[in-house]
Parts: structure tokens; C-alpha cells; sequence
């Protein structure tokens, strides 16, 4: 009977010992699993903001093109400007703002005769622009009063002070590039 009691109390110390052991093996695997999942974790969280402070750094970038632009002949300035993910200008300072004959100039060249009385001060020349990358704007138009016409228009950031605008019909080939600058007014 002793031996009997012996052998099954071995029998049970091994079982249990083997499941144990089979435990900590599965709390190992676990504990491996868990590492795993924490670190794979702390990739993504590290490639989320690593993305975003480029997102944050591209923005930026792309908003250099935001202020006050002269336009190559100095008769005119544009405020150059944000509207959702595109950009857009407008008219807000003319070098002879007034007619010889007196009264502020207008949209005298307008093909659409109703908007031939519009003021050029405050007109929007520029539309639809969307940022590209490395200083590129694309898919908009500039109007150019002088001539009453509208060109499909690319601008390119030579540097934080120079845009060339290049205005064309049909392929950018043909069209006429004029270089603007940065107005930089004194406080």
C-alpha cells in the first residue's frame, strides 16, 4: 500500500510538474508574444509621428508661396493665399491705381462685358493652384487684365524670394514666363 501511495504521489508530482512546466512554457511564449506586440507598437507609434512631422514640415513648405508678390513690370502686387489644399491671388496694390482721365481702373478688357466695371484692386487673378512638391504649383489660372485672357498657369519657387509664373495655352511650351518677387513691407 505504500508503495502503491508512492508511485501515484509520483505520478502526480510529475503531472503537475509537467504542467508546470508546460505553463511556463506558454506563459514564455506569451511573454514573447506580449514583447513583440510592444515593440511592434512602439514602431508605429514612432513611424506615426515620424510621418506626421514630415506632414507638418511639408505643409510648411508648401506654404512659402503665402504673401505678397510683385509681378516683373512693378505695376502690380498679388497676395498670394491659402483656400482649403489650394492657392489663389488677387490684385492688391496697382503702381498707377487710376485712369489718366480719373476713377479707379477696372476689368476694361474683360471678355464678359458684365464685368467689365469690376475694380482691379481686390480682382482675383489667381486660381485652383495645388502644391506638387519641391516649390511646384500646378492646375490653376492666371487672368491677365491687360489683355481680357485666361492661361492655364504653372508657378515654380525659384527661392523664398522669386516665383516664376508661367502662363500658356495648351502645353506649357509655348506660354511666357515672368518672374515675380517678395514684398517685404517695413513695420
Amino acid at each position: 500500500m505504500v508503495i502503491n501511495r508512492t508511485i501515484r504521489h509520483s505520478i502526480y508530482i510529475y503531472s503537475n510538474t509537467k504542467v508546470f512546466f508546460i505553463y511556463l512554457r506558454k506563459l514564455n511564449l506569451l511573454t514573447m508574444t506580449i514583447s513583440k506586440f510592444l515593440f511592434s507598437s512602439l514602431i508605429l507609434v514612432f513611424s506615426f509621428f515620424a510621418v506626421s512631422i514630415f506632414a507638418v514640415e511639408d505643409n510648411k513648405t508648401q506654404d512659402k508661396i503665402v504673401g505678397l508678390w510683385e509681378v516683373g513690370s512693378g505695376k502690380a502686387r498679388v497676395k498670394v493665399f491659402a483656400y482649403g489644399e489650394k492657392f489663389a491671388g488677387k490684385i492688391v496694390w496697382l503702381k498707377e491705381p487710376n485712369y489718366p482721365e480719373g476713377g479707379p481702373k477696372v476689368d476694361r478688357n474683360n471678355p464678359d462685358e458684365s464685368l467689365r466695371t469690376k475694380p482691379l484692386l481686390g480682382f482675383t487673378n489667381l486660381t485652383g493652384f495645388e502644391a506638387k512638391g519641391n516649390g511646384k504649383y500646378e492646375g490653376g489660372t492666371i487672368y491677365d487684365p491687360e489683355n481680357g485672357s485666361t492661361y492655364n498657369c504653372i508657378i515654380e519657387m525659384k527661392d523664398d524670394n522669386t516665383l516664376e509664373v508661367r502662363g500658356y495655352i495648351g502645353v506649357a511650351l509655348f506660354g511666357r514666363t515672368d518672374v515675380w518677387k517678395r514684398v517685404i513691407l517695413k513695420k
